[in-house]
């Protein structure tokens, strides 16, 4: 066994370090003032940048998410950085199949590479985004990982014990599920329906169930919800943190409850008809 010299560490932090977080968040803090034109989102080391505007204005709207980029190349260049465009993703409009047809498809210059759009992205991490937002892309990936979990949990089943089975399942497939599903919400029920199959098969290799077993008994017996209830349960507790205040700002911010609604509608009504009693009266003293 033999050791390399020792040289000293110029630039960089190393990876796992404590101070490692902090540093990155105190590199990465001036970016927001270079994509904040537009609508930034940033996880970890992840960034993205949406716009929106009617399709008139599509060819602008492309211009600015250029020059944007630009800003940001210019800046990683300063900072000994190379910006990765094999890593980069572009979904130009997020519409109906109806009028897919009217925008542009031309590709987006990022630096002096241009990059092809394509029909769904990932975001965040979080879930796969289609061009018309069906969220098909992101509901097959998630069905086809789950079961080749499934597969290779049933070739071990033998071998683990009952608790250590449904623990592994819920590690490793309900996960899976529940991970940003409150986007699912408002899907048809054909694709509910095809997330729902994953979670009756996991339920019956977790219970050792015959394939044709009816699974409200067995969901029952493990207490597990069914996949739409698990997407109300989820945009529920969505809501619970909004109105306390524990939710990001830019979802506390666009949540208006019914009541506050209907007052404000009272108001706007008393106003109108307090302000059509006084031209009346106007008319008639008149």
């Amino acid at each position: 066994m033999s050791t390399s010299d020792a040289s000293a560490v110029l630039c960089g932090v190393p990876q796992g370090s404590v101070l490692g977080p902090i540093l990155f968040l105190l590199y990465t803090a001036d970016l927001l003032r270079l994509v904040e034109r537009l609508r930034p989102h940033m996880y970890a080391d992840d960034t993205q940048i949406c716009g929106f505007c009617c399709p008139a204005a599509a060819t602008q709207l492309q211009e600015t998410v250029s020059a944007c980029i630009d800003d940001v190349s210019a800046r990683m260049q300063s900072n000994r950085l190379q910006l990765n465009t094999t890593k980069t993703e572009v979904i130009f409009w997020c519409t109906s199949n109806r009028r897919q047809h009217q925008l542009p498809q031309v590709a987006l210059r990022v630096g002096t590479d241009h990059v092809t759009p394509t029909t769904s992205v990932r975001d965040i991490g979080c879930s796969f985004i289609d061009c018309d937002v069906s969220m098909r892309t992101h509901v097959s990936r998630t069905v086809s990982s789950c079961f080749a979990v499934l597969r290779q949990l049933r070739s071990i089943r033998r071998s683990v014990s009952p608790a250590v089975l449904q623990s592994l399942v819920v590690s490793l497939v309900l996960s899976r599920m529940d991970y940003g599903n409150a986007t699912l919400a408002g899907l048809p029920g054909n694709q509910l329906d095809r997330l729902q199959s994953v979670m009756n098969a996991a339920a019956r290799l977790v219970c050792s169930a015959r394939k044709y077993d009816h699974i409200t008994p067995i969901l029952r017996k493990i207490h597990w919800l069914l996949v739409r209830d698990r997407i109300e349960c989820k945009l529920a507790v969505l809501v619970f943190h909004c109105l306390y205040g524990t939710a990001p700002l830019y979802l506390v911010n666009e949540l208006c409850r019914v009541v506050d609604i209907d007052a404000k509608k009272a108001a706007a009504l008393c106003v109108n008809v307090c302000c059509r009693n006084t031209v009346m009266a106007s008319f008639d003293n008149w």
